[in-house]
């Protein structure tokens, strides 16, 4: 399991990748942002509240995607995509700001995706291990379910499919990440997100 010296070695090369790739990002995140916001008619970044390491909530960052007006029911969501914004999602495109989640220290850039409140925060027991590490921008249960918007489209029933199917597997995967972390391993899931 992953262990405080292993967990320093990860704050501190996530620090130093994000920051470059920030920098090397910021002026296209700015320009994907003012196009989201032409689109969506509302201000083209948009904080939501998430599950981070040990159970807190923090604010992730993201490109808006569709134009927002109170709750959406969950299985609303995908109707209410806008075409930019589909082709952002699509190309994982509005996630680039959450290298500011990296860089603010509630994020990493490997590591179980973070969750809506009522998911990770509600673990018992060794399910737990998930809370044990920051959550990341991309890591093995998101490449698994990398078009989990479409899949979930597919079912009559998608919350339903979410909470009984694709939930516990992403519990299982991101608990075996955990549990055999390497350097290594976070290396490749970055390249693998990458190419």
């Amino acid at each position: 399991m992953i262990n405080k010296r292993q967990l320093r070695i990860k704050r501190a090369f996530d620090f130093g990748l994000a920051l470059q790739l920030f920098l090397v990002l910021i002026v296209p995140i700015l320009i994907l942002t003012v196009l989201a916001a032409i689109e969506t008619r509302q201000f083209g970044i948009y904080s939501q509240r998430r599950i981070g390491q040990h159970g807190k909530p923090f604010k992730i960052y993201k490109i808006r995607t569709m134009k927002t007006k109170g709750h959406i029911p969950f299985n609303e969501v995908s109707n209410n995509v806008k075409p930019f914004g589909r082709w952002l999602q699509k190309h994982k495109l509005n996630e680039w700001p959450q290298l500011i989640n990296v860089l603010l220290g509630n994020m990493s850039l490997v590591g179980p995706r973070p969750d809506l409140p009522g998911y990770a925060d509600k673990l018992l027991g060794d399910d737990r291990i998930v809370l044990t590490v920051k959550p990341g921008i991309t890591g093995p249960a998101t490449l698994k379910f990398k078009n989990e918007a479409e899949l979930l489209n597919k079912q009559p029933y998608p919350q339903r499919y979410n909470d009984e199917v694709i939930w516990p597997e992403k519990v299982a995967i991101n608990k075996a990440y955990i549990k055999n972390w390497s350097f290594k391993k976070d290396v490749y899931y970055i390249l693998k997100t990458l190419f």
